[in-house]
């Protein structure tokens, strides 16, 4: 069996499309720009490329986009102060901060800083309620994404046994509610479970997001099943690799997601859809 390459790159473009159409209707029909403001603090590398790609495709989407940039040793209260400026700023209708953020700062007091309205991540407690009630004001980027990455293998869903390895707030936790709310039978294993092959190898669909290179082989996997890897990693060369052995699960999957070129595009495009549903949802309210 050769598994069928699940490919985020193409379906990413044809989402932003979409997206740049409806921002486009949005500017000539209401006068209303998206916009998406992004904080950053410090000069993590890695934040710095995720950034600029999320700057790059607000203006090829025909969205603003505006960056603040902190040094690492500025004072949790000057970036409260700005997140206030922009949750009051009613042309601005998405707020992130780039994680992780400099030891001084505490993440969660960061993020439940930003009006659930314009938390475009859907990280803020109240957005993270609303998504176990059923009823999500923004879905996290990256579980959004894998579930549109999922709706193009056509998999029936409802029964389905998933299995997501890893139990982050960013990812593991909400792509176990998402799948929940699919119909589909739901484990979430993690450092501390027994025998994490015995619950991979059931899954029809398994989620590896737990940011170890390539821990995930062939033999931890049901033949057929679909693989979506979340991982981004280095391997023993330097290059990126996700957390399952591609090249070794190909082998055994119906489908799977490459590392790069696979959820990573769909995040950033799901971030957009927020921005843009945010917008809306803004101009609903006035």
């Amino acid at each position: 069996m050769t598994a069928q390459i699940i490919d985020g790159k193409a379906l990413a473009q044809h989402i932003r499309q979409q997206l740049a159409q409806e921002a486009a209707v949005l500017r000539a029909e209401h006068g209303v720009e998206p916009c998406l403001a992004v904080i950053v603090v410090g000069d993590d590398a890695a934040s710095a490329v995720y950034v600029r790609n999320k700057v790059i495709a607000c203006e090829q989407a025909g969205f603003r986009s505006i960056k603040d940039q902190y040094p690492a040793v500025v004072e949790p209260a000057v970036v409260l102060a700005r997140i206030a400026e922009l949750n009051a700023d009613p042309t601005v209708h998405g707020v992130l901060v780039q994680l992780p953020l400099p030891p001084q700062f505490d993440p969660d007091l960061v993020l439940e800083a930003i009006a659930p309205q314009k938390d475009v991540d859907g990280f803020h407690a109240e957005n993270i309620g609303a998504l176990m009630q059923g009823a999500p004001r923004f879905i996290p980027c990256t579980p959004h994404g894998v579930m549109k990455l999922l709706e193009t293998t056509q998999l029936p869903l409802a029964g389905a046994e998933a299995v997501v390895v890893g139990r982050s707030n960013i990812v593991g936790k909400p792509m176990a509610m998402l799948l929940l709310a699919a119909s589909c039978t739901v484990t979430v294993c993690h450092s501390r479970s027994r025998d994490l092959a015995m619950h991979t190898r059931r899954a029809d669909i398994l989620v590896a997001a737990v940011g170890k290179a390539k821990m995930i082989g062939a033999d931890m996997i049901k033949p057929g099943a679909v693989v979506i890897d979340v991982g981004m990693n280095r391997d023993e060369n330097g290059r990126l690799c996700g957390d399952v052995d591609f090249a070794a699960a190909s082998e055994t999957a119906s489908a799977i997601t490459p590392v790069p070129g696979g959820v990573g595009p769909m995040t950033i495009t799901m971030l957009l859809a927020n921005t843009l549903q945010a917008a809306k949802q803004r101009m609903a309210r006035t």
